[in-house]
């Protein structure tokens, strides 16, 4: 301590980063003229895959040793990101990506009869006509996914829609938000084949992952209501295991919404299982059917009038 009066004495200031007046040993390679092979032998060992660091190894981080720290990446950084963005509480959609907007759906029909035209009497090419007929039939659904994307983000100041990111009903609810200038989020997920994501989810909040389950757990996590268009495989993946977790009471309850009843009706019976004896009539009370984006939002806000939990 300094005698009062005296001048303090100057604290030292630390050299530059990285910087020192004298190198460190190992800050120059041995010298070439001390060894005439160390260059090669240098190059040799800092080109070995044991000196590239963990967290820059792409090949170490696939090993199969390393898939639970891939798993906690996987969930983390979405986490992260929707926290950051303050995403509390989320509007899920599913629904197939090759349901088309009207107009799309009506120009691949179109592509399908002429090529069918110039090839009469092939069975492949009438099927292909067929499909391309029930998904302009079903295009509808895209303009209903739009308007309920639009509907929510309008009505609602801390609801945001999230979707799995795709084409599709996918696209279709983002491009509701997109529309009304509101942000939305779209979690894409990584295939082996090349696939891009919709061109209306705010660009900071969309996200691709790897694994399926991590990717449906963040479905999950801030959902207030689950809204089902017509799709397949991976739909109905998506709706099974949301039922099955409300079903056990793994997740709190929330509303499921099959938009589309004459589709679900076919595609999904769930009379028959309670027939069956493997489900319980009860089970058949987690979800309901609609079929305009105004059923949809009123079903679900009065879902939570009746639980006595209003949406904000």
């Amino acid at each position: 301590m300094s005698k009062p009066g005296s001048t303090p004495p100057q604290c030292p200031i630390p050299p530059a980063a990285q910087t020192r007046r004298e190198p460190l040993p190992w800050q120059s390679p041995k010298p070439a003229e001390d060894d005439s092979g160390v260059p090669a032998q240098l190059k040799t060992i800092m080109e070995s895959p044991s000196y590239c660091e963990a967290d820059e190894d792409p090949d170490f981080l696939q090993l199969e040793e390393m898939r639970g720290l891939r798993l906690q990446v996987d969930y983390a950084k979405p986490e992260m990101l929707l926290t950051q963005h303050d995403i509390t509480q989320t509007i899920v959609v599913f629904g197939s990506t090759r349901i088309l907007e009207p107009a799309a759906a009506r120009r691949a029909l179109d592509v399908r009869r002429a090529a069918c035209a110039a090839r009469p009497g092939d069975t492949e090419c009438v099927q292909r006509v067929r499909i391309a007929e029930r998904i302009l039939a079903k295009s509808h659904y895209y303009d209903v996914a739009r308007q309920f994307g639009q509907i929510v983000s309008r009505d609602s100041s801390r609801l945001v829609v999230l979707t799995g990111g795709g084409p599709g009903i996918m696209e279709a609810a983002n491009r509701g938000a997109f529309d009304v200038g509101a942000k939305s989020v779209g979690l894409n997920i990584k295939l082996p084949h090349e696939q891009f994501p919709n061109p209306y989810i705010t660009p900071d909040l969309c996200m691709r992952f790897h694994y399926f389950a991590l990717r449906k757990l963040h479905f999950l996590l801030r959902a207030k209501a689950l809204v089902v268009f017509p799709g397949g495989y991976g739909t109905l993946d998506e709706l099974f295991e949301t039922l099955t977790l409300v079903q056990t009471r793994k997740i709190k309850p929330v509303p499921v919404v099959l938009v589309g009843q004459e589709y679900w009706r076919q595609a999904f019976n769930p009379d028959f299982l309670v027939d069956e004896g493997v489900i319980d009539p009860e089970d058949r009370e987690l979800f309901w059917y609609a079929e305009t984006a105004d059923e949809i939002w009123g079903g679900i806000r009065h879902w939570y009038e009746i639980n006595g939990e209003p949406l904000n």
